[in-house]
């Protein structure tokens, strides 16, 4: 399908929990919370901004489907989705992943900011 090196290329049919015509959603294999999912483009592409509108829409509806799965399946008590973009915002693979964090209450002590946590101390305002 695309880069035989690149981790996301070419998923097992075990890996794949979700899937639409442009892209599936996995586990994540190092997960921040149980039910981390992955959301993954079929096409390899570096980041977020090189997806198409399309690709972009199949992404959201597949977020749709996991958050409906992540609810029965673990009920968190809210979400984190995020995508790193370059290496410089913490992007290891460079194939656009976007990442469904499920929260949990109690997972962190004070869970203000949320995605602003990226930079510690820019989370708490």
């Amino acid at each position: 399908m695309g880069d035989l090196t690149c981790p996301f290329c070419n998923p097992s049919p075990e890996e794949i929990v979700l899937e639409n015509a442009l892209c599936y959603a996995r586990y994540d294999k190092f997960p921040a919370s149980p039910g981390h999912f992955l959301l993954i483009p079929f096409r390899h592409i570096a980041g977020l901004f090189d997806a198409t509108d399309t690709e972009l829409t199949a992404l959201l509806a597949l977020a749709r489907e996991a958050k409906t799965l992540l609810d029965d399946q673990f009920h968190p008590g809210g979400y984190n989705i995020g995508v790193n973009v370059g290496e410089a915002a913490g992007q290891t693979v460079m194939h656009l992943h976007i990442h469904v964090i499920p929260r949990y209450a109690g997972d962190v002590p004070d869970p203000r900011g949320g995605v602003r946590g990226a930079i510690p101390e820019k989370r708490v305002y």
